[in-house]
């Protein structure tokens, strides 16, 4: 069975969240062969080595996979990002990473090398770099959405951010915003643009080359309050790591481009 949980936001923050949760069998469209990821509204299934599925947890339910399907036609073909195969009666087929994520293989690495830390953050920017000349704000960068492919080059994914016209309106908007760890202080909660970006962009730098989140004590959905204050008053980690002065840049929005992120990460040198 798959949890759907429905929460309805209030103006009054001090008031009671409605939450309903709704039970939802997991079920296999045709050419599935198994469930192998679900975010808050998908599930991803496997077609066979080189393809998944990318299908609502609710039958029927497909605007997130068309608004994905319309942000990836944008974008086109570009090395790392996550390629589509086109929308089908059932869902998004799309490239299948087969290393999974770079949160989980972080996760089970005793060690990694710094050049290929570098390497991944590098291909994380130039990703982000491309997204941004094509006017999307992909609005939720994180391990979990940088996949792995068969020779380890990072694939960003999960595209349900936003399109921005030349004059800076939103054309398409899937809704999905930043965890706490990686989300920029600002006024209006679900605002996005290239700075928030940028500033997730620096979070994900961080727990590549550190090998954990931001403020690991800390937890990113019961302590969000406490994450937010600290990214507000510019109480950043101070650890000592490569990569820690443009990570701090990041948070700071010291960064215009990500362009420019990359050029540091360049002069980063592996000894």
């Amino acid at each position: 069975m798959t949890s759907i949980v429905q929460q309805t936001r209030t103006e009054d923050v001090n008031a009671e969240s409605h939450v309903t949760i709704t039970q939802v069998p997991r079920y296999y469209p045709p050419g599935v062969q198994e469930i192998i990821s679900r975010g808050s509204e998908c599930l991803i299934g496997t077609i066979d080595e080189l393809t998944v599925l990318k299908y609502p947890c609710i039958p029927g339910n497909y605007q997130s996979v068309q608004i994905e399907a319309q942000l990836l036609e944008v974008l086109g073909s570009y090395p790392h990002i996550i390629a589509s195969k086109g929308l089908t009666e059932h869902g998004l087929l799309l490239q299948r990473a087969s290393n999974g994520s770079l949160n989980d293989y972080i996760a089970s690495q005793p060690f990694i090398a710094l050049e290929q830390k570098l390497m991944w953050c590098k291909q994380a920017t130039e990703a982000i770099s491309h997204c941004h000349k094509k006017r999307i704000i992909h609005c939720d960068i994180s391990l979990r959405n940088l996949l792995l492919d068969t020779e380890l080059n990072l694939l960003l994914a999960d595209f349900q951010g936003m399109l921005k016209s030349a004059g800076g309106d939103t054309l398409l908007d899937g809704l999905s915003r930043e965890c706490s760890k990686s989300y920029q202080p600002r006024v209006h909660g679900d605002y996005a643009c290239v700075a928030t970006d940028l500033f997730a962009l620096g979070s994900a730098i961080y727990f590549v080359m550190t090998g954990h989140e931001v403020f690991p004590e800390l937890d990113s959905l019961g302590d969000d309050d406490e994450i937010l204050a600290r990214f507000e008053k510019g109480l950043f980690p101070k650890d000592d790591y490569d990569c820690s002065q443009i990570v701090e840049k990041c948070w700071k929005q010291q960064y215009q481009r990500a362009d420019d992120i990359f050029l540091d990460l360049c002069l980063v040198q592996v000894t």
